[in-house]
């Protein structure tokens, strides 16, 4: 019987196969659909659903896991195709704002429907209900 330390271990390391072949499978058809990243789809779902509409890098980067300079560099391409605005803070110049354009929400709303359908393809090949997360994490590393 594996002692705790491996079965942990087994679980870390099936658990990063996992997301690595979902954040892959994303990037794939979300790239191919409407020319976007997953990271960049995840930058602007968490812009979509900021509580006032619209979000400081900081907190866009603190929502996603990323550090304020990368989503800065990843915002800079989005502004330049219109689907975002940047917007000085009334309060504090030193700050902006991110605002989702009409073509953003539309983009957000398009994305989502292809990570549904990557999600939910996924997920159609594992036969539990509920899966068990060791099954689960197993048939999501499967290439």
């Amino acid at each position: 019987m594996p002692s705790t330390s491996t079965t942990h271990h087994d679980l870390a390391l099936s658990l990063a196969a996992a997301w690595n072949r979902l954040e892959r499978s994303l990037d794939g058809a979300l790239s191919g659909v409407r020319g976007v990243s997953f990271a960049e789809y995840r930058i602007l779902r968490a812009l979509a659903d900021a509580p006032a509409g619209s979000a400081s890098r900081v907190d866009l980067a603190s929502a996603v896991g990323l550090t304020p300079s990368g989503v800065t560099r990843a915002l800079r391409p989005l502004e330049k195709l219109r689907i975002l605005d940047t917007v000085r803070s009334e309060r504090d110049a030193r700050l902006a704002l991110a605002t989702l354009t009409e073509a953003g929400r539309e983009l957000v709303d398009d994305c989502a429907a292809v990570v549904e359908d990557v999600v939910g393809s996924l997920l159609g090949r594992v036969t539990a209900d509920p899966p068990n997360l060791a099954d689960l994490l197993e048939e999501l590393a499967r290439p």
